[in-house]
């Protein structure tokens, strides 16, 4: 189990949290209340998969990127291994293992055509991890290696998809073949960073933040002045995505200094794992700051006490009490 992110491991006193910075729960908050491709139903475990090219129903409409597909029935008995095909190639980053994807989706089983899940209706792409018991393994053999703009169609047998058990939820049986259309719009790892256009900083009694776009950590320069009172959160680098809402989940990079010495005491950039989270489980210092932010932006957060740890900073962090927070986090994703 990784070490819990400081900023969301808070007294009860401050924010209700459910699980934070746990591995398990990071994974369910991934998923929605629709059956997404989430391996918590799923039987992980199984060998790596032969993959092969086919069989796979053709696509019959929607055929362009980012359409909502129509395919056809699967015709006669599909493959026992993981068929998978690029029917667009992309030419962005290639995915790996373990990286964050974002990508929309469509679902439906091989002998029925019966759709049981589509993230295109529902306008909002899934960000996922492709990870080991995060995901069904089919998804995460068959898209680890497939580039950024790419659609992929997938035949996925019952031992790489939700296993003998099946997901009733979604009235898949243990024993269907799952066929799956996915759009990869993204892909996010630990060296990845925000791209936003640069923003002036030019308040002198403010920290100013690194603006380095190569997925290292960025400089935080905090001045020998005294820390406002009031919570500062401004663009460093401003990105053109959608705006994060309150009760928003985001896929961030993030690092935490202490105003008074400067000393860093958190940061993702030093566990080389991304953070998600929901903006309902942080402190208020988070919430509040990173609310209407844009996706694609890095963020000077400076949190005074009322609205971080107050005088009861979690233990071992190195926080003392009433310690006033500068962050730069990096908003990646909308979960």
């Amino acid at each position: 189990m990784r070490r819990r992110s400081l900023m969301i491991a808070v007294p009860a006193g401050l924010v209700t949290l459910a699980g934070c910075g746990d591995d398990k729960s990071d994974k369910a908050k991934s998923s929605t209340s629709s059956p997404s491709p989430s391996a918590a139903a799923s039987a992980s475990a199984a060998p790596p998969p032969k993959i092969v090219d086919g069989p796979l129903p053709a696509i019959t409409a929607g055929t362009k990127f980012g359409e909502k597909p129509t395919v056809a029935k699967g015709s006669g008995a599909p493959s026992k291994d993981l068929a998978v095909r690029t029917a667009i190639a992309g030419g962005g980053q290639t995915v790996a293992e373990n990286d964050y994807i974002q990508a929309n989706y469509l679902g439906q089983v091989w002998d029925t055509a019966k759709v049981f899940d589509n993230s295109y209706d529902r306008k909002t792409p899934l960000v996922i991890q492709l990870a080991q018991g995060g995901i069904i393994d089919g998804w995460r053999y068959g898209l680890v290696g497939k580039k950024v703009g790419s659609r992929v169609e997938m035949s996925v047998p019952p031992t790489w998809g939700y296993g003998t058990q099946g997901n009733t939820q979604a009235g898949i049986k243990g024993t269907d073949t799952l066929v799956f259309v996915v759009d990869i719009e993204n892909t996010f790892n630990a060296k990845s960073s925000a791209k936003g256009k640069e923003v002036a900083q030019s308040d002198a009694a403010l920290p100013k933040v690194g603006t380095n776009t190569d997925g290292k950590a960025p400089s935080i320069d905090v001045p020998k002045a005294t820390a406002p009172t009031k919570l500062v959160a401004n663009y460093v680098l401003e990105g053109d995505g959608e705006e994060v809402k309150a009760d928003s989940s985001v896929l961030v990079q993030y690092k935490g200094v202490l105003w008074d010495t400067g000393k860093e005491f958190d940061s993702t950039y030093n566990s080389g794992r991304l953070a998600q989270f929901s903006l309902q489980q942080v402190v208020k210092g988070w919430a509040q700051g990173l609310t209407g932010k844009k996706v694609g932006s890095r963020v000077l957060i400076v949190i005074p006490p009322a609205l971080g740890y107050g005088n009861n900073p979690p233990s071992g962090s190195g926080i003392k009490k009433d310690s006033t927070l500068v962050f730069s986090v990096d908003i990646l994703a909308k979960m």
